[in-house]
């Protein structure tokens, strides 16, 4: 994986208890046990990892598992593979073939979502 400025990566052999903030871009491929939040940030759930707690940001694109409520005020992908048991409010939302997605969709144009996510900011 080649280094770019800004981006945080976590492999597929960390394990954590306990919640994640970040800004910018973030990649998350281990097991972790908490939420992840970021005001203006993009996160990715790897093919590899587990989240077990809600997730908060810009952006999320899910590849692995996700295991809790997603809240985005721009988009959120669920790729093949993926698998996402909770709720979901985004602005935006992609589902690819062969992704599971167990819960309640509220899909918002009107950017209901990101007074959920400004809060973040404080």
């Amino acid at each position: 994986m080649i280094d770019t400025p800004n981006k945080n990566y976590l492999s597929n052999d960390v394990v954590i208890k306990g919640s994640i903030k970040f800004s910018n871009e973030f990649v998350f491929d281990g097991n972790l046990e908490g939420d992840i939040t970021s005001a203006d940030g993009i996160l990715t759930v790897g093919e590899n990892a587990n989240v077990r707690g809600d997730v908060k940001s810009k952006i999320v694109i899910v590849k692995g598992k996700v295991h809790g409520n997603i809240t985005v005020p721009e988009r959120c992908e669920l790729h093949a593979g993926s698998q996402l048991i909770g709720d979901l409010k985004a602005v935006r939302f992609a589902l690819e073939d062969g992704a599971t997605f167990l819960g309640k969709l509220e899909v918002t144009p009107n950017n209901a979502a990101i007074k959920d996510v400004a809060v973040l900011k404080s």
